[in-house]
Formats: C-alpha cells, structure tokens, sequence
C-alpha cells in the first residue's frame, strides 16, 4: 500500500534498486559498512535512517515492543485480558523495558544506534543543512525512546554518545546513574526543539510520506509536556508546566494548520485506508505484499474480523462497558439525553463513532466486499434435556458479544484479509485538538470560544453528533476547570477508543485505580428466544428481518444480557500502578543503577 519509498544498498555492489511503490522503511542494517561509505552520501545516509525508523516506529495500538505497550487495550476496561496488572501480582521482573541486556532490540540497543548515526553523521562530509535534517530524524527517535522508559521508570539513565564496548575504562564508564525526571524530560524537549527547528513542515516528495516533519515533532513535544505536566509527574499543579505544555501545543497545532494537516473530513475506516489523509500527524506505513522487506502486512485487520471469516483469532473483542460509554446523538449520556436509551435496543441513536467502531450482533458491518453484511453473535438452546446449554451458529463466537470494526478496510476479499496495508496512526490531529484543549482547562481557558471547547466541538461535530441549539454538540456551557478537564477524559475515551491512549491517559492523570480498581469488565450476551424447537430457527430469515425492521428483530426475537469477564476485580497495586520497579538483571549489570520507590529502593521517579 505504499510508502516511504527506499532504496535497497546490496551488499558488494555500487547499484541502488529501484523499490515499488509498496516499499517502506526498509529494514536494512548498514552497521557492515565503513563510517566514509554511508555517512558521506546522502542517498546511503537515507537508507541508514530509514533503518532507525524501522526499529522504532510503533505498530498497532500504540505498540513500542515494551512490557505494557503490548497489551494496553486489556489493561483498561476497554477489552478484557488477564494479566499481571490487572490481578496486582506486578514484580520487579514483570516490566523489562530498561533492559538487561546488549541487544540491538531493546531500548537502549536502539538508542545506541540512533546515537552512532548521530556521531557518524556529524563525521561525515555532507552539508551542515543535510547533515541537520539527518540528525534531526534521529533526535526523533531518541526522544521517542526516552519518553517511553520515562513513562514507566521517570528518571533514567541518559545516554547521548555511543559507549565504548572494550575495556575496564569503557566498562566502568558504562555504569551509569539514573537521572531524574526532570533531566529526562528535558533531554526530550532538547531532541524534539531540534526536530521542530531542522525538519520540514512537509516533505517534498510523496514517497517520504511517513517521515517526521517539525508539526510531528512539535505535535509529540505538545504529548510529552501535557504528560509533564499532569498529575503523575506534577503533584503539586506547578502551573508553569500546564503553561509551557499549552504552548507547545498551540505552537503544534499551527505548524500543523499551515502545513495543510486538520481534521479528516468524516470518522470512519478511510481514515485509516485513505493514504495521505491530512488528519495524520505521526503514521507507520505498511505494505499489502508480504514478500517486501520493511514494515510488511500487519496483522491487525486478520485478527480483528470474526474469526469464521478471516484466519486470524478475532481476538479485539470491545467490552460491554466501552460499548456503555459512547454518548447518544445529541452529545449527551444515556441518562441525560433527549433520546431514551434501554439495553435491549442499545445501538439506537447513539454517537455515530459508535457503529464505526464497535459491531454488535446483528450490525450491518460491510466485509470482505459484501456490503449488505451483518454480523451474528447470538447464542440459543439447541438441546430439550439441558435447555440452559447455549450454542451459537458462528464457531469462536465474541467473548464479549461484540467485535471491533475501527479502521477495518471492508473491500478486502477474504485471501488479503492477513495482507491488509492499513496503516497506524500514532499521532492524529484530533489528539493534538484535545492536548491542546486540557491544557487551555487546565489554565481555566474556559470560555466556549477557546481550546477547552473548541477541540471538542471540532471533533463531535466531524463525528456526526447533533450540534443542538446552543452548537455545543451536547457540550454543557460555563463548565468549570474539573467539569472540562472530565468531559475531555471522556472525549478521548471515545474518540481515541483502541488507539492505545486510555491506559497512559489514565497513568498520568493518576485515574488507574480510582476508575478501574474494583471493576469486574462486563459482556454483553445475546440470547435467542426459545421457541421450544431448540434450533437456531431465525439463521435463513435473519438477514432479511434485520432489513426490514431491526427493531422488531431484536425486541421479538432476543433477550439481550450481560455477564462478567473478570473472574474477580480488577486491582491495580499502589506500588505498581504508575512507577515500575528495575529488573535484578538491570541492577546486577549496573551497580550504580538505584531501585525504585516502593520496589525495595530509594529512587524517587519524580525527583
């Protein structure tokens, strides 16, 4: 399906190939080659930063290759997953982000690379202004690195030049301290001032589609900030924090407006599907042809669909509790709106990004290049003598009842479904409305012209809701800081559902255990009337009565329950929940590392 369009440098030969138009970062590793034969040339320096990206751009959900980044979505009340976390029984040796070992896959493996091509690049004879824009790519990806260790450890131990790998000097010069998390987060704003400073608001060539650009590194600079500045990092509300993190990201959102980027005009799949799009800020392109090298098909699409239709697991099953959250049409909730709300017709005039991005048993969800399908997860009794034994017509029918459909490409046949290009996007416009909008709440910027409102307004009016008399699409006027600073919680809720952000949103807004500490997540079950035939006597008719008056197919023929998906209650530990404790492996290979805070040491992550 596209993208950053790289050359191949074949080993033992001056030629460059020529890739298609589905190539993307390359994968190619030119560590094999003397410093004089990459870093002097521009076109060879670009496969050698391309390699950065390929070892550091997130996958699917916001995945970095760390502990927690795997598993966000069933961390939070957004799917279910048993887990460590969410049972309280974290150990020292459960995150193992910091690493234990000299890999080129780890953090500070990566971060050594990035500050070889650093180093290297700076040797090099190209001019000062390639050689800026070089180096400011990588700025990128350190600073991405970073912010991710300082996410989970707060302060860590800066590396900024390539340690020397031979010796006792060079060993001991390795070792290390932790910094703290203000030296962290400034080594981070340091690396994305640079970004903003050398980088081009957008690249020339459409082949660098992907690439960082100054509104990118000025619209991740704004996210690392308001993650300074929360709760989390900021316990007692410094309020220059909210202010310089307000202005970064005002300072993002224009970069970005001059550079053509905004809101996509609609919420729905080809957001996603729909190359180029100007609401992405921050993308990991993919391929649809799974013999490219680079980022090959991703395996999202495969094992989102039900499993009876693709070859995946069908396995991002939303939960019933995020299916709960979506507002009605009108912007407000189940008990507020005009619309009535009941949970045997749970689907009926709700916020529009609902159907994109959850299916329900009997959603018209157009797959595979049918567009009049709908999907099943209904159960029913098939046996006389055991009438409360449930079956289902589907094999692996949802868990939960319900499937996610976000960003899922419905043109797809069944044999490309596992080589969807579908790209991820790790930054959207919409996330930068938002960054924006908390801090100007946070700086009781509270009248309804400014951020606070305005983001939200922006994004529910592009998802369809209704704008009500007063244009505040369901939005109270004259709330006060708490009451904007709630209602942005819950907009990112939404708007970013499966996108990887709830977890950390709630991490540094320190809500992980007031919000899901003692919940047991829930699914939603579809059970078919019986009619004493004990068949599944609706499977010919279903499809056409679904079509000629759904309402009447599920008020007649289901009775629609729920259960629990947790065995017991969520509970996050105290210790556990927000700072993460070193591995033994780190701390026996580096004798200066401390341990933290509540994990047997005395390293306090925020000073």
């Amino acid at each position: 399906m596209k993208k950053l369009n790289i050359n191949i440098l074949i080993l033992g030969a001056t030629a460059l190939i020529a890739t298609s138009c589905k190539k993307v970062l390359e994968k190619q590793d030119l560590g094999t080659f003397q410093v004089d034969q990459v870093y002097n040339d521009s076109v060879t320096t670009k496969l050698s930063v391309d390699y950065l990206y390929s070892q550091n751009q997130p996958g699917w959900f916001g995945n970095s290759g760390g502990s927690i980044s795997g598993t966000l979505s069933s961390l939070t009340d957004e799917q279910y997953g048993d887990n460590v976390f969410t049972r309280g029984s974290v150990t020292i040796a459960s995150v193992t982000d910091i690493a234990t070992a000299n890999a080129a896959n780890n953090n500070y493996g990566k971060i050594r690379s990035i500050n070889m091509f650093i180093r290297d690049v700076n040797g090099g004879t190209m001019p000062l202004e390639v050689k800026r824009r070089f180096n400011a790519q990588a700025y990128f990806w350190r600073a991405y690195r970073y912010f991710e260790l300082a996410k989970v450890y707060g302060g860590v131990p800066l590396v900024t030049t390539p340690l020397e790998a031979v010796g006792d000097e060079a060993k001991q010069a390795a070792l290390l301290p932790r910094s703290n998390a203000a030296a962290t987060f400034a080594l981070i704003k340091s690396d994305l001032d640079s970004c903003v400073k050398y980088l081009p608001g957008k690249w020339p060539n459409t082949s660098d589609y992907g690439r960082i650009t100054s509104g990118a590194a000025a619209a991740f600079l704004g996210r690392v900030l308001l993650t300074y500045a929360s709760p989390l990092f900021n316990p007692t509300n410094d309020v220059t924090r909210w202010q310089a993190a307000y202005d970064a990201n005002l300072k993002a959102v224009t970069l970005l407006k001059a550079n053509g980027f905004g809101l996509y005009n609609k919420f729905d799949y080809t957001m996603w599907t729909n190359e180029k799009n100007i609401e992405s800020v921050l993308v990991t392109g993919y391929n649809t042809n799974q013999t490219d090298n680079g980022k090959n098909n991703n395996t999202y699409t495969n094992n989102t669909v039900p499993r009876y239709i693709g070859t995946g697991s069908g396995s991002n099953q939303p939960t019933w509790d995020m299916a709960r959250a979506f507002p009605m049409k009108d912007g407000k909730d189940t008990l507020t709106s005009k619309y009535q709300y009941t949970a045997q017709t749970f689907y009926k005039n709700r916020d529009p990004r609902f159907d994109q991005t959850i299916a329900y048993n009997g959603a018209l969800w157009p797959l595979v290049g049918n567009s009049n399908y709908r999907v099943w997860t209904y159960f029913y009794s098939n046996n006389k003598n055991s009438p409360n034994n449930l079956t289902t017509t589907e094999t692996n029918a949802s868990a939960s009842g319900l499937y996610l459909r976000k960003a899922i490409d419905p043109s797809l046949s069944q044999t490309n479904l596992q080589f969807a290009g579908t790209d991820w996007i790790e930054i959207r416009y919409a996330e930068v409305l938002l960054n924006l909008g908390e801090c100007a709440a946070e700086l009781n910027k509270l009248g309804t012209a400014e951020e606070a409102y305005a983001g939200i307004v922006a994004i529910r009016q592009r998802a369809g809701i209704e704008p009500g008399t007063d244009n505040l699409y369901g939005l109270t006027a004259g709330m006060n800081k708490q009451q904007m600073i709630d209602a942005i919680m819950k907009e990112r809720q939404i708007e970013f559902a499966f996108e990887g952000k709830r977890f950390w949103d709630l991490q540094r807004r320190k809500l992980i255990e007031t919000v899901l500490n003692g919940k047991r997540r829930m699914a939603v079950v579809f059970v078919l009337n019986n009619n004493n035939s004990y068949t599944d006597y609706i499977a010919s008719s279903r499809d056409a009565s679904a079509n000629t008056n759904f309402d009447n197919l599920y008020t007649t023929s289901f009775k629609v329950t729920t259960k629990f998906l947790d065995n017991s209650a969520i509970a996050y530990q105290s210790a556990a929940t927000y700072f993460y404790g070193l591995p033994v492996g780190a701390i026996q290979n580096n004798v200066k590392l401390e341990q933290t805070v509540g994990w047997g040491g005395s390293f306090d992550p925020l000073k």
